[in-house]
């Protein structure tokens, strides 16, 4: 048991925020476990070719994932000291690899070069404070409206990861874009592990049982190996739509890591490609997405954890910020698309975890992943996602915080909430809210109570939605 006092813990501040060693180490075992899938699904989404027909190796960029994740998550927890953990990005490497890949003559470390540019561009608005003012630049209403936003973005994720909910094929004819399970019925024996591990979750949680947001992922794994072991129910990659939704459970073995792809990038290829006007374009997209995501994602976790304090400030926020950069540009130096914090990390600080202590446990467990990289295999979607939608609802339940009254801060708290889930982006929630409370705020006369800087992040989201006319105009 640690000693309240201790180099440890006075490092940390574990007692100080009233948490100890076993919350951490519960926390920093959910929150790998609930992020752990992006090792497998990186090398799908990077898997395409890029312009000219090459490809990534999947083992490769498993592996650098897996480390990249790692070192950050460990460097965020022991000098940044929040429970947040990072690994690349899903928005931006799905973004890189559907639009910027296909670029005409661009090749992969072309691509990789534009994110890191982005990461040097983001570390020095850090280190000018522009950042960080951004961040308090913006109203008490909105931040927590970031919060519910974000809560219903993890929530809706945990239920897609999980088959709950399920995109309708466009040739069914229907205008309805979602639906339950298949069919609109819930099909296959991965359904019941989500279902088991969601209802276990809560009546843990009801019950105030220690670890139960643990408990319920460690039980739902338990059961789906049996299940796989017994009934082998497919994958939905195989075709099979009522199998697993992407990892298919199974024991790890011993692989010696590919670590091939670091270093493989070229930071000024781009330019000399496509020209300076588009690929300024291109990084500045990559920008501003990683820019507010980090933020909205910062807050939400923050929030979370109880560490934002009466005046809406976040300790050691340009660390934080700091290291938030060092992904974009340690995640294109690796090959493996800009690594940012993942709203996952809020699975650890549901199950108790409030410093950096949480977030060193779940960098050592990539590290190891990156040995053993089908550990991840052993944890499927359905047995981490209850944990997901547990903790979406945590974060909804701060709505009542929001000032409903004043409809300058209710319409831009209300299309931020509900578009991070709608778009499946956390940027364009953000950058939702902001436009339109600058905008509001213009048209009341109350033009003076917004911050100037707020009037620049909503002109820069401006840009950020009309690029694509942009583009089209500039003929890039």
């Amino acid at each position: 048991m640690l000693k309240q006092g201790s180099k440890l813990d006075r490092y940390f501040e574990i007692s100080k925020r009233g948490s100890s060693v076993s919350r951490e180490v519960r926390g920093g075992l959910a929150t790998f476990f609930a992020m752990s899938y992006i090792v497998v699904l990186n090398p799908l989404i990077l898997g395409g070719p890029d312009s000219a027909g090459n490809t990534l190796a999947g083992p490769a960029v498993a592996a650098a994932t897996a480390l990249v994740a790692g070192v950050l998550t460990i460097i965020m927890g022991a000098w940044a000291k929040h429970p947040f953990a990072l690994a690349t990005g899903l928005g931006v490497n799905a973004f890189v690899a559907a639009t910027v890949a296909t670029n005409p003559g661009l090749t992969w470390p072309d691509v990789m070069g534009l994110i890191l540019l982005s990461g040097v561009t983001m570390f020095i608005l850090v280190l000018t404070g522009f950042r960080t003012a951004v961040f308090k630049a913006v109203p008490a209403s909105l931040k927590t409206a970031i919060v519910v936003g974000i809560g219903m973005f993890i929530a809706l994720l945990g239920f897609v990861n999980a088959g709950f909910v399920r995109r309708i094929p466009d040739a069914s004819g229907t205008t309805v874009p979602l639906e339950l399970g298949t069919g609109g019925q819930l099909l296959g024996w991965p359904s019941l592990v989500f279902v088991v591990g969601l209802i276990l979750t809560i009546v843990l949680m009801s019950r105030n049982v220690r670890g139960a947001i643990l408990i319920g992922i460690v039980v739902s794994t338990v059961l789906a190996v049996i299940i796989e072991k017994v009934a082998s129910p497919g994958s939905q990659g195989a075709g099979v739509e009522t199998g697993w939704s992407l990892v298919t459970p199974s024991m790890p073995q011993w692989a010696a890591p590919d670590l091939s792809l670091i270093g493989k990038v070229s930071v000024f290829g781009s330019f000399q490609t496509l020209g300076v006007v588009a690929a300024s374009l291109l990084t500045f997209v990559i920008l501003l997405s990683i820019f507010f995501d980090a933020m909205g994602t910062m807050v939400g976790l923050a929030s979370a954890a109880g560490s934002i304090d009466k005046d809406g400030n976040i300790p050691n926020v340009d660390r934080v910020l700091l290291v938030d950069a060092a992904g974009a540009v340690a995640g294109g130096a690796a090959g493996v698309s800009s690594n940012q914090l993942f709203v996952e990390s809020g699975s650890g600080i549901a199950e108790g975890a409030r410093t950096g202590l949480a977030s060193v446990v779940t960098g050592v467990l990539f590290i190891i992943a990156m040995f053993l990289t089908p550990l991840i295999y052993l944890v499927p979607f359905e047995a981490v996602a209850p944990a997901l939608v547990v903790v979406g609802f945590l974060m909804v339940s701060q709505v009542g915080k929001i000032d409903w009254s004043d409809i300058g801060l209710a319409i831009p708290a209300f299309l931020t909430i509900v578009l991070m889930p709608f778009t499946y982006s956390i940027a364009t929630g953000l950058g939702a809210g902001f436009v339109t409370f600058a905008v509001i705020r213009l048209f009341q006369g109350r033009g003076k109570e917004v911050h100037p800087l707020m009037y620049v992040v909503a002109a820069a989201f401006v840009l950020f939605f009309s690029v694509g006319a942009v583009s089209s105009v500039l003929g890039v």
